[in-house]
């Protein structure tokens, strides 16, 4: 890496300093940006700018200076709001490639926590397609493991729609993980994503729903598509407010019912119970037990009670 001139800050006007074209950061906070010209406007700026300094040849035959930006975009911004007319800034002495330039833009960020997940995606999606970088070496430049860039770019492979729900903080980037284990059921995966944003669920829970559904398709490719098994899950899902999934074996079957709280159990179960109350009430009404002889009734009670009776 270059060193800086004389390690000296120099005093430049804000209208000579264009900005990094390799910038990750696309999205800058409006409030936060006014509060930080505020701050500047009272202490000024703190932290120098680091810039290159580039000699440019002028129309006139004379010799111009530019500069161009590296690191501190959020600061440059706000000392225009502040209404500077200089800001410090450091000059890196020498040229630097356009590798170097977005690797600085990116690593300042990353340590401030400044990019966002989907501007940080980009970034290093950019390092491996144009400057063939592995995640590895990715890694090592930003201080993060080989896994953390691998997971991370994974997230431009989501659908728009998920994309922006994290942009918008609607989801964090933990829930991107087992969204993206539903990339191959794109119906099954706006359904978790609904799930989390409305019931707000935190990534385990997101995590666990999500492997349930990935093993389900491999559990019940063959039965899923029995239409009638269709209708019964679609019509239970309907009626209970939440996901219904039926597995069928050749004796019987197994009807698998979400929920997330305890509140939810003891509202299927008092669904259940007021359904079985409308039952022995319409059959009192009816008059069934009282026009039954009793060796018949006492035969009906032991068939009601008989285990062959029963289904699961």
């Amino acid at each position: 890496m270059s060193q800086f001139y004389n390690d000296s800050i120099f005093w430049i006007e804000v209208d000579k300093i264009s900005p990094n074209p390799f910038q990750p950061r696309r999205d800058f906070d409006a409030m936060e940006l006014q509060s930080l010209a505020d701050s500047i406007r009272q202490y000024g700026v703190l932290q120098a700018l680091v810039v290159t300094r580039k000699e440019v040849q002028k129309e006139d035959g004379g010799i111009g200076v530019e500069y161009e930006l590296i690191a501190g975009e959020r600061r440059l911004r706000a000392a225009k709001l502040a209404g500077l007319r200089e800001v410090p800034v450091l000059i890196k002495d020498g040229e630097e490639d356009d590798l170097m330039k977005l690797e600085l833009a990116i690593i300042e960020n990353v340590q401030r926590e400044d990019l966002s997940a989907i501007d940080r995606a980009k970034a290093f999606k950019k390092l491996v397609d144009d400057f063939g970088l592995s995640h590895g070496q990715v890694g090592k430049k930003v201080g993060k493991s080989r896994s953390f860039v691998t997971n991370t770019i994974r997230i431009l492979d989501l659908p728009d729609e998920i994309q922006q729900a994290l942009s918008e903080r609607k989801i964090s980037e933990g829930h991107t993980r087992p969204l993206g284990m539903l990339n191959d059921r794109p119906e099954e995966q706006k359904v978790l994503l609904t799930e989390i944003m409305l019931k707000r669920l935190n990534v385990r829970e997101a995590e666990k729903m999500s492997r349930r559904i990935a093993q389900d398709k491999v559990r019940n490719k063959k039965y899923i598509e029995d239409p009638e098994l269709q209708e019964f899950q679609a019509d239970l899902a309907e009626s209970l407010g939440t996901r219904v999934n039926i597995e069928r074996f050749e004796n019987g079957g197994v009807i698998t019912i979400d929920f997330l709280t305890n509140q939810e159990v003891r509202q299927l179960l008092d669904l259940i119970k007021s359904k079985k109350q409308i039952t022995v009430s319409v059959e009192e009404e009816s008059g069934l037990s009282e026009e039954m002889p009793e060796d018949k009734l006492s035969n009906t009670d032991e068939d009601l009670y008989s285990i062959k009776n029963f289904s699961l």
